[in-house]
């Protein structure tokens, strides 16, 4: 006969098994009504989130895609080291004048981002008031010989077929080619995403326990096992990139909404997603008679009062009481990962009115600050642009495994039945 403290023990290890086993069915149920909210989210919402995030992912090289597929326009012929002598703006622009379209204003120039590159001015037709913008072009010009390297129909008005492909390929990742609510409509998907990603997590956690299998595809293992093992390995990895991108992409698409939750939290300086100079901030009445200032004067000033950093991108102001906006990356006394400044310059007395640097402001402003260099991948250089162009990819990865394998467990179910039925049968 055994002792009474082995009897005691055994069912001490019975009672403990007992409780377990009905805590990991427990899990497994609640994990089950978490697969099914996860698979009919994907399956409503998949295609258009895959497509988002493919045109996405493709976009962290845009730059790059632009001048692979116009180097007649963008690229330029370096001349011999010793008379590499850029041009003065002033003719720059100027030549940028001449071959403007018909009835077209200066909206902005972006800068050279490399010695072989080309300015880049942007020109929109204007309509009817100041403020209406018909077709934008982009002007390019050679920065050693001010001569113009061509125009390119960037933004036609009301129309989405016809542009340049990176063009498309932003308006379609932006807003599905469906204007300001087709932006909303892909903000609302990229909320859906992250509950997605979010679900997906709770549906790979393994129950127990074997994290190394979870993240791992099983060797020599059949098409069926690998596209699970690819579904949720793809899943896993690229939600790492993903949670961030897609918070980022519904803030620059409605910031106003995400304010709400942040406000409570912290003060806010930066207006937008987009600028941290208020359009409020307005150039001074002139004198009579008094002209807007060049801009090469322009550049001059804020070259001399922030040498730092490259110059990248300069705003025309959009009426007589607008101001210049400069932008400037790449400055070493500012964060590397956000670090910018933008500076509003007076048009006609050239006074400087605002200075922002990113990320120096309010917790609020310096979490604002971070979402574009997160979404674009910029903010961690090359590394960072290659995870996001993974994870943009990894999006139909996972829509067509994820597809595939929910046709593969119906399929199962209806061999599961008949087999049944003939067994029943006999």
């Amino acid at each position: 006969m055994k002792p009474a403290s082995e009897n005691y023990s055994r069912m001490a290890e019975l009672a403990s098994s007992a409780v377990s086993a009905r805590r990991l069915n427990a899990l497994k149920a609640r994990r089950k009504r978490w697969l099914a909210f996860h698979l009919y989210l994907g399956l409503s919402a998949g295609l258009l989130l895959a497509v988002v995030g493919l045109t996405g992912g493709i976009l962290v090289f845009y730059q790059e895609l632009q001048e692979i597929l116009n180097p007649e326009l963008s690229v330029v012929s370096l001349p011999a080291e010793g008379r590499r002598n850029l041009r003065p703006l002033d003719d720059i622009v100027a030549a940028a004048e001449n071959a403007k379209p018909a009835g077209s204003h200066f909206f902005k120039v972006y800068y050279p981002r490399k010695a072989d590159i080309a300015y880049k001015f942007l020109y929109f037709v204007r309509e009817q008031t100041p403020s209406g913008k018909g077709d934008g072009y982009y002007i390019f010009v050679d920065p050693y010989t001010a001569r113009v390297q061509g125009l390119q129909l960037w933004h036609p008005k009301d129309r989405y077929w016809g542009r340049p492909l990176v063009s498309f390929i932003m308006q379609l990742h932006w807003c599905l080619l469906m204007g300001k609510s087709g932006g909303t409509i892909v903000a609302i998907l990229g909320a859906f995403s992250i509950i997605s990603v979010l679900t997906g997590l709770i549906v790979w956690w393994p129950l127990t326990g074997k994290f190394r299998q979870a993240l791992t595809f099983k060797a020599n293992a059949g098409s069926v096992r690998f596209n699970f093992d690819l579904h949720k390995t793809a899943g896993f990895y690229s939600g790492i990139a993903l949670l961030p991108v897609l918070f980022s992409g519904i803030y620059m698409t409605l910031p106003e909404r995400v304010d709400v939750v942040v406000k409570p939290f912290s003060t806010m300086t930066r207006p937008n997603a987009y600028s941290g100079i208020p359009e409020t901030i307005d150039s001074a009445t002139p004198a009579e008679g008094q002209a807007t200032i060049s801009l090469s004067r322009v550049e001059a000033i804020v070259q001399k009062n922030y040498p730092g950093g490259r110059l990248w991108m300069l705003n025309a102001p959009k009426d007589r009481t607008d101001v210049f906006r400069v932008m400037k990356r790449d400055i070493e006394e500012l964060s590397r990962f956000v670090g910018y400044r933008e500076i509003a310059v007076d048009q006609y007395s050239g006074e400087i009115l605002k200075v922002y640097d990113a990320g120096t402001g309010s917790n609020a402003d310096v979490f604002y600050d971070w979402q574009w260099p997160l979404h674009s991948g910029h903010a961690f250089g090359w590394p960072g642009r290659i995870l996001v162009l993974l994870s943009g990819l990894a999006c139909p990865v996972l829509f067509v495994t994820g597809v595939i394998r929910w046709l593969q467990k119906r399929r199962a179910k209806r061999l599961s039945r008949a087999m049944g039925s003939v067994t029943s049968g006999r």
